[in-house]
């Protein structure tokens, strides 16, 4: 009767050095690609023996980030389109749910040539870029958005300064204070900047009330 109890806690070690060591994976291969991973073991604190048991070589974490990058991505946007409301509240609300999930965002881009394969992060970023394009087609119907672009290249803008500003956040030249940052992401999609405060400002107090914000799970 007592193994099952002994084995319970290796289960939840097993579980902990795993979550460890993929959330250490995002961070430093979204910062440097090539990576090894004698050093991704030595960044999680673990030892070669555990990261290979859990990832027997890089294929096999680069495939696990994928798909948990892929769900988490994926869960975003869903949650920031799913409501009936104006376009730069929706373009808000999707890029405010973005920014806990960043560097799963960060890490494709960087993996996304050489290792996964441009093809598969597409995919994998499919749904967030089809969304935003979407709601920034409707905010240039709607008169709230530039229209001297098409709605995939204003899209593809947008996300390349959304970014430019995690960067910025990580080498430490901006506060990580997302609502400056959507702030201006609206400001460069052609909303007036009084009216781009207001709205990410009420936006992002809706979303803070709602438990597991924040979480990046």
């Amino acid at each position: 009767m007592s193994k099952p109890v002994a084995r319970a806690p290796q289960r939840r070690n097993a579980r902990s050095n795993r979550a460890r060591i993929l959330d250490t994976a995002r961070q430093e291969l979204g910062r440097n690609p090539d990576i090894t991973m004698e050093e991704l073991a030595r960044a999680a604190g673990v030892v070669r023996r555990t990261l290979f048991g859990h990832f027997p070589g890089r294929d096999a974490l680069l495939a696990a980030l994928a798909d948990e990058a892929s769900a988490a991505l994926r869960e975003a946007a869903e949650d920031a389109v799913g409501l009936d409301e104006p376009a730069e509240r929706a373009l808000a609300r999707l890029f405010l749910a973005m920014w806990p999930v960043g560097d799963r965002y960060r890490m494709l881009l960087a993996l996304a040539r050489r290792h996964l394969g441009a093809e598969r992060v597409t995919g994998i970023l499919a749904p967030v870029r089809d969304a935003a394009t979407d709601i920034v087609e409707r905010g240039q119907r709607e008169g709230v958005f530039h229209s001297h672009l098409p709605p995939v290249a204003l899209s593809a803008g947008l996300e390349a300064l959304m970014v430019a500003l995690l960067e910025s956040v990580n080498d430490g030249v901006l506060d990580d204070d997302v609502v400056p940052l959507v702030v201006a992401t609206l400001i460069a999609a052609g909303v007036p900047e009084k009216r781009a405060s207001d709205v990410v400002v009420d936006v992002s107090s809706v979303i803070n009330a709602k438990p597991g914000f924040g979480d990046g799970t």
